[in-house]
């Protein structure tokens, strides 16, 4: 609940105090004397948009602080506590304020802590519901219609509603997800098939790890056989010598270190080091032997294979094929393009490929399996958003009826007895993520009349009084505690006003509420009667802002009948408004 509200800078508000009590609050006073700038100041308070055009000139800035009692222990004191914030000492009272400069930078605070302004939008869903002309145009819009209707609904609506949109939203990303995987199955489709074509041509050549390796020194081998055996032939005898040409005439590198060895050893006994390095020749000798022996074996393998060294280049060439165009590929296929000194690409690069290739072409073939079961999680999940808007839509129209006959009713009391209102729940082309219906809140304003939106078939004053009806219809469920209406009364006069006046002191019954008004027949309803009064400069000093007693009520009641606060029939009219009031007041405690 508030309990006061500071403003300054605002519009011609120099500075003004204003002092709130449970119940019906109202602010009245003279044409252009700041009754607006209130209403401002509030939304400004709770959030709403910082217009430095409503800087009073001269000021540096324009500043709302406003004192609430809340619950302690509610989600406003979390939300507080949460932003680094602190209840005064008595835990229950708030400090919040904003700030705009003639710049247009914004500040705004909660308990002590500077906050983002947001949070103050926050709060205001739970402790205050401001409604001026602007909300009136909101609620001709077909979006703002349904919005009041689920709240209407309650907890239970809006639990369904809350179901229905996570529906909703699991139904588009798994449509999303669909459209994008369905849409890419040609480009998929062209892939796999070179995939397929590739491993197919890999799987047919069969090759092995390294055999590109072995066959390039096998080709060289048999390239060159002559040359090898030859080389091979001559070292044999210049090691060994060759027995069988029959000529030893040639001295080869053993029967050389034969005789080194003979000689060292002849001589050995004069000096003992001769006989190591005789043994060391030996060794030479043995090992010089062994390389002749594997180099006769060698020559006798060597041979001129025609036919194997063409089935060694076949093979090559298959290979060579394969490393050419997988050596370097992407698994899809795709060669790379080769840089200048790298190595050339290997058979190992094409086996790499055929591995993630067959990889790559599992996923592929599961994509067709993920699409035929995404399939069936979209329809299941279409035919959950369906039941679940149905649903919504029955809950809607059992709530449109309630509604309409309960603003009827109250419109009835605010002399439009004729009026009748209905809601129409129609079917939308597509479900949206608020459900499956269009909402129109219709009016017929008298007997005869067509049912027609609001925006055709209200007038100002009807709206205003429309407005008045539905948030009393609201009031036993909303829990927002307090109200502010800004010219609710616009349009009105007469039985008309007095019924206005009631319906807001009922209202007032069950929350705080603050009312800004021309009419004398709603201000003599109110508990808490404030005056904006102008100075002598024309603007509103902390002064200009008063709590009026009894006999000030009376000369502003007659100000507002008669235009002069002194009149005499004015404020006997107005003491007769009073009187009207209290009983009215009077009566409705003795029924509670």
């Amino acid at each position: 609940m508030l309990e006061e509200v500071r403003i300054s800078g605002l519009g011609v508000i120099d500075e003004a105090v204003l002092q709130f009590s449970p119940g019906f609050n109202v602010v009245t006073g003279e044409t252009g004397a700041g009754k607006t700038m209130v209403v401002s100041g509030l939304g400004l308070l709770f959030g709403g948009r910082g217009d430095p055009a409503r800087v009073r000139p001269g000021a540096a800035r324009a500043a709302v602080e406003g004192r609430l009692r809340i619950d302690p222990g509610g989600d406003v004191a979390r939300q507080v506590d949460e932003a680094g914030g602190d209840l005064d000492d008595d835990g229950g009272t708030l400090i919040i304020s904003r700030s705009v400069s003639a710049e247009g930078r914004s500040r705004a605070n909660a308990g002590g802590r500077s906050v983002p302004v947001s949070l103050l939008t926050y709060l205001a869903d739970d402790l205050v519901t401001v409604h001026g002309q602007a909300d009136q145009r909101q609620l001709l819009r077909a979006g703002r219609q349904r919005a009041v209707l689920d709240r209407l609904g309650g907890p239970e609506l809006g639990a369904l509603l809350a179901k229905y949109q996570r529906a909703y939203q699991r139904h588009r990303e798994i449509s999303s997800e669909l459209a994008e995987l369905t849409a890419q199955a040609a480009q998929r489709g062209q892939e796999a098939v070179g995939l397929r074509r590739g491993l197919a041509e890999i799987d047919r050549t069969e090759p092995v790890e390294g055999e590109d390796i072995e066959l390039a020194e096998e080709n060289e081998r048999l390239a060159n056989a002559d040359a090898l055996q030859s080389a091979a032939t001559a070292a044999h005898e210049a090691l060994l010598g060759d027995p069988s040409s029959g000529s030893y005439e040639a001295v080869d590198a053993v029967t050389l270190l034969g005789a080194a060895r003979r000689a060292l050893e002849s001589a050995a006994r004069h000096d003992q080091a001769l006989a190591s390095l005789a043994g060391r020749v030996s060794e030479a000798a043995y090992l010089v032997s062994d390389v002749a022996a594997e180099l006769a074996s060698y020559a006798q393998s060597i041979e001129a294979d025609p036919i194997r060294l063409a089935a060694v280049q076949e093979r090559r060439a298959e290979l060579a094929r394969l490393i050419r165009a997988y050596g370097s590929a992407g698994p899809a296929g795709s060669a790379a393009s080769g840089r200048a000194g790298q190595p050339a690409a290997e058979l190992s690069a094409v086996l790499r490929w055929a591995k993630i290739a067959r990889a790559r072409l599992s996923e592929l073939d599961g994509d067709d399996d993920k699409i035929t079961g995404m399939a069936a999680g979209e329809a299941a999940a279409a035919a959950d958003v369906r039941e679940l808007a149905g649903q919504l839509t029955a809950a809607r129209q059992r709530v449109a009826e309630r509604f309409a006959a309960d603003v009827t009713a109250e419109l009835s009391a605010l002399a439009m007895p004729h009026a009748r209102l209905t809601v129409a729940v129609s079917p939308l082309r597509e479900a949206g993520p608020d459900g499956a219906d269009e909402v129109e809140i219709r009016l017929a304003a008298h007997p005869g009349a067509p049912q027609l939106p609001l925006h055709k078939g209200a007038s100002g004053g009807e709206l205003s009084r429309l407005m008045l009806a539905i948030e009393v219809v609201f009031a036993g469920a909303d829990p927002v505690p307090t109200f502010v209406f800004d010219e609710v009364d616009a349009g009105v006069g007469g039985k008309a006003a007095v019924e206005i006046g009631r319906r807001l002191a009922r209202l007032a019954h069950r929350a705080q509420v603050i009312v800004v008004t021309h009419l004398p027949q709603v201000a003599a309803f109110a508990d808490t009667h404030l005056v904006v009064e102008k100075a002598d400069d024309g603007s509103v000093t902390r002064s200009g802002v008063a709590l009026l007693d009894d006999a000030g009520r009376v000369r502003e009641l007659a100000r507002m009948l008669a235009g002069l606060e002194d009149s005499e029939h004015g404020q006997a009219h107005a003491v007769e408004l009073l009187a009207a009031a209290a009983k009215e007041r009077a009566g409705r405690a003795r029924e509670r």
